[in-house]
């Protein structure tokens, strides 16, 4: 994600048409997972790639869930999940 807009207290983060709103606080609101999805097997592959070093680790499948994903933690501790399906969804 890019820094689409910085306000007094609040910065904004963009990704393709996805924005996410941050107030900066003392401490950060660290609940709840933040979860980016995907087309292929191969491109949470390649964010696991960039994000390695903040991965808690390798990308497998879930069959619970049918998803094939991996977590990693953000600069202020919040849990990311990059993620593919591994069934029809329709958005």
């Amino acid at each position: 994600m890019t820094t689409w807009l910085e306000q007094p207290g609040i910065v904004i983060l963009r990704h393709g048409n996805l924005l996410l709103g941050f107030n900066r606080q003392a401490e950060p609101d660290t609940q709840g997972v933040f979860t980016f999805f995907y087309d292929t097997r191969a491109e949470v592959d390649a964010m696991h790639g960039q994000l390695a070093d903040v991965a808690l680790g390798p990308p497998r499948e879930n069959a619970k869930y049918r998803i094939y994903h991996f977590y990693a933690r953000d600069p202020e501790g919040r849990s990311v999940e990059f993620q593919q399906f591994l069934h029809p969804v329709s958005l």
